[in-house]
C-alpha cells in the first residue's frame, strides 16, 4: 500500500496516516507554496497560510473528502487549500503565528529563494502549481538517485553523467565528461543507460505514491510529462 493509499483509507486519529500524511507533504508543500504567492498573497501570509492549511489538514476531517472522492494527490491538496483560502483562513489569523499542529516546517528566506526562480510569465497560479509540482517530484527523483550512487561511492561519476539524463540535455560530449571523472565512453553510455532505467522505476514508484490505484499510474505519469513539455 502505499503512503497516499494508506491517507485515503485512514479514520480519525490513524497515526500511521498522519505519518504518512506528513512525509508527503514535506515533499511536495512548495508547489502550493507558489499557488499561494502567484495568487497574490504577500511571502509572509504565504509561508502563514501553507503551513495552516497542512495543520487543518487532519483537523478540519479533510481527510475524509480524499477517502470519499479516492482522488490524485495533487489534485485533493490544491481543492482542499482553496477551500481553505476561501473559508478557513481568515479565521485561522486570529491563531498565534506559527501555532498549531504543524505536518511542515517552512524557512520563508529560502521558500522566497526558490520562488525568485519561478517564470515570470502569465501562467495562472493552478498552471504554475501543475508545473511546480512536476518539478519538483523530478527533482526528488533526481535526488533519490544521487543518493543511491553516493551510497556505492559513485556520486563523482553522477554528477558528471547526470547532464545526459533523458529529461536534461547535456552541454558537453561524452568524451569530454569522461575525462573529468575518469571513466571509459563505453563505461559512460553504459552507466547513463542504467541511470535513465533507474530513473524510469523511481518516476513510477514516485507516482504511485501520489495516486490511489496502480492504474492511475501511466496516465499520471503522460499527465506531468506533459505538463512540463509545456
Amino acid at each position: 500500500m502505499t503512503r497516499w493509499s494508506i491517507v485515503l483509507n485512514a479514520r480519525a486519529g490513524d497515526e500511521r496516516a498522519e505519518r504518512a500524511l506528513a512525509e508527503i507533504c514535506e515533499a511536495y508543500w512548495f508547489p502550493l507554496y507558489v499557488f499561494v504567492r502567484r495568487s497574490g498573497r504577500s511571502a509572509e501570509d504565504a509561508e502563514d497560510l501553507t503551513q495552516s492549511f497542512f495543520a487543518k489538514l487532519i483537523e478540519k476531517g479533510y481527510l475524509d473528502k480524499a477517502d470519499q472522492e479516492r482522488g490524485r494527490l495533487r489534485s485533493f491538496l490544491l481543492t482542499s487549500l482553496k477551500h481553505f483560502m476561501a473559508d478557513e483562513w481568515d479565521k485561522s489569523q486570529a491563531q498565534k503565528r506559527g501555532g498549531g499542529k504543524q505536518l511542515v516546517s517552512i524557512d520563508q528566506a529560502a521558500a522566497e529563494e526558490r520562488y525568485a526562480l519561478e517564470p515570470k510569465d502569465e501562467a495562472s497560479p493552478d498552471r504554475l502549481f501543475e508545473k511546480r509540482w512536476a518539478l519538483t517530484l523530478l527533482e526528488n527523483i533526481v535526488d533519490q538517485l544521487r543518493q543511491e550512487f553516493a551510497a556505492s561511492g559513485k556520486e563523482a561519476i553522477f554528477t558528471g553523467l547526470q547532464p545526459f539524463l533523458a529529461w536534461n540535455s547535456a552541454d558537453e560530449s561524452y568524451a569530454e565528461v569522461c575525462g573529468k571523472i575518469g571513466i571509459s565512453e563505453n563505461a559512460a553510455r553504459v552507466t547513463v543507460f542504467r541511470m535513465r532505467k533507474r530513473f524510469g522505476e523511481l518516476m513510477r514508484l514516485s507516482i504511485a505514491e501520489t495516486v490511489a490505484t496502480e492504474e492511475e499510474v501511466d496516465e499520471e505519469m503522460k499527465f506531468l510529462m506533459g505538463v512540463i513539455a509545456r
